[in-house]
């Protein structure tokens, strides 16, 4: 291996080193506690070594949002898979679920801090992992509306962003408002996607 082969590598495993530590600052404080400050002393590199890696905290933020949106992609995927309409979507549901609940912070970190840390990370459409999760949401709800098990005259995107909307809005109140005596998450996201899918409609006869 060259030097400039072994440079490349080294600036790379530390840019990873630093993402690391990041996600495990975030993950056990919150992402307030997140500065470039204390990850230079978690690290123990000067400050000044970060920034050739990452423009500011905002930038490192949006790498975990990246990354946070991957893992809950992959999570998502073998949900995906299910054969049945309806219980596709109910596995999609659950496994949103236990994605935000078994880690808080990231979907804080996706979600419910500036927006402008998960700005763009919608417009790929190719390869990014928001628009790949959406459209699993939304090919749901196309096999739903082709088995008549939703509603007709509403698009499936649309039903995909009220079920998302949903989904988000459950996981919200319970990350923000533990004191609320609300049913259990589980117990409302089975009421939420109760909603949305309905009973098949009965083949009709030929004539």
């Amino acid at each position: 291996m060259g030097i400039t082969e072994r440079k490349e590598r080294q600036r790379a495993e530390l840019r990873e080193h630093i993402l690391q530590v990041a996600r495990d600052m975030v993950m056990k404080e919150g992402f307030g506690a997140l500065s470039m400050r204390k990850l230079a002393d978690a690290v123990e590199y000067a400050p000044a070594t970060l920034y050739l890696h990452f423009e500011n905290r905002d930038a490192i933020a949006r790498e975990l949002c990246v990354r946070g949106f991957q893992e809950l992609l992959a999570v998502l995927e073998p949900a995906a898979a299910v054969k049945d309409s309806a219980e596709r979507l109910s596995r999609l549901a659950d496994a949103y679920l236990a994605f935000a609940l078994k880690h808080p912070e990231t979907y804080r970190l996706i979600f419910m801090e500036d927006p402008k840390l998960s700005e763009g990370l919608f417009q790929d459409k190719q390869e990014g992992a928001g628009p790949k999760s959406f459209a699993l949401l939304v090919r749901a709800f196309e096999d739903l509306k082709a088995d008549g098990r939703a509603l007709e005259n509403t698009p499936a995107e649309g039903l995909a962003e009220v079920f998302w909307a949903g989904l988000h809005g459950i996981i919200s109140l319970k990350l923000t408002c533990s004191g609320f005596q609300g049913a259990p998450a589980e117990a409302l996201v089975k009421t939420l996607v109760a909603t949305l899918v309905h009973d098949a409609k009965p083949a009709r006869r030929s004539r």
